[in-house]
């Protein structure tokens, strides 16, 4: 098959899009702090007036805003994120640089957790359609995809660490510790990544190909793995690119309740405490990450399927 060169300016155009999506987020982020009523050292009140205009001195908010804006932007261009609020004695770089791994090790064990047993269940449900299996395993995944995060992971920590004492409640650093918060994240995406592929693999079942294969003899794991499972997994690879984001985004929630000291728990105390250069530097990061997923998930489509190969994006 002869493959049509995908046009540099297809690519920049691409990527400048990217930075000018990230720009606007950022920009955004700044003005809603900003306009957002109190202040990072509204608990200095109390302290004399030359402390507190040393303390806006310090980082800039005694400057109008477009100067506050022009500096922040100036620094983040050279790497730099800029000084904690709430955290003095830290970078937010260095403060991202120890979250960022822990929230991409929860991720990434969630997102695994949800594809090696979702797949497989989408496919034995595929397999005996309408069987009593088939229902309990899409009953299940409905429950699953109706609870929220926010409600599945206290239930988790009632049952397993309150009520059984089997799992910690919380905390990070040891393997004990990854379990429930791993679960939490990964049921909803394990539901719909089961409903998904069952839905895909009966589709593909029912191809003319298929049907014209198993004419010919081929059958059983042959058909399955040979020629249904790849064209049945597109749908699921196309799925990633949301279901790693929703895991991103919704890491704020889990990290909360776990006491993990990830990117999601770090935004929710930058946000509460109005620490402006952390609560800016996670957006930033977040979303340069989603802008790699959604890089690296169209990669994989491109190489799984030729015919988005062929096409200029």
């Amino acid at each position: 098959m002869n493959r049509t060169p995908i046009p540099f300016a297809a690519w920049a155009s691409r990527w400048i899009e990217a930075l000018l999506t990230l720009w606007l987020l950022a920009s955004l982020c700044f003005v809603l702090l900003r306009a957002a009523p109190g202040g990072p050292f509204d608990t200095e009140k109390s302290a004399p007036p030359e402390v507190q205009a040393a303390l806006a001195a310090q980082y800039r908010l005694d400057q109008p805003i477009l100067a506050q804006y022009g500096a922040w932007l100036g620094d983040v261009l050279r790497g730099d994120l800029g000084p904690s609020f709430q955290y003095p004695d830290y970078t937010v770089n260095q403060l991202v640089a120890q979250a960022l791994p822990v929230s991409a090790i929860n991720g990434g064990l969630a997102l695994s957790m949800a594809l090696l047993l979702g797949v497989p269940l989408g496919v034995v449900a595929a397999l005996r359609p309408g069987s009593w299996l088939d229902r309990a395993l899409m009953l299940v995944a409905g429950m699953g995809l109706a609870v929220p995060k926010f409600v599945v992971a206290p239930l988790l920590v009632l049952l397993f660490a309150v009520t059984l004492h089997w799992l910690p409640a919380g905390g990070w650093g040891d393997t004990d510790n990854l379990v429930l918060p791993v679960v939490a994240r990964a049921l909803p995406n394990l539901a719909y990544c089961a409903r998904l592929m069952r839905a895909s693999m009966l589709e593909t079942l029912s191809a003319e190909y298929l049907i014209a294969a198993r004419a010919r003899g081929f059958g059983g794991v042959r058909l399955l793995f040979a020629h249904a499972l790849r064209p049945a997994l597109l749908p699921v690879v196309a799925w990633l690119s949301p279901a790693m984001i929703n895991i991103v985004t919704g890491s704020a929630v889990v990290e909360q309740v776990f006491g993990i000291p990830g990117m999601g728990r770090y935004f929710v105390q930058g946000a509460l405490n109005r620490d402006y250069t952390l609560v800016l530097g996670v957006v930033l990061v977040v979303g340069a990450s989603i802008v790699v997923i959604n890089a690296l998930v169209d990669g994989l489509r491109r190489w799984m399927d030729p015919r988005l190969r062929d096409a200029t994006p």
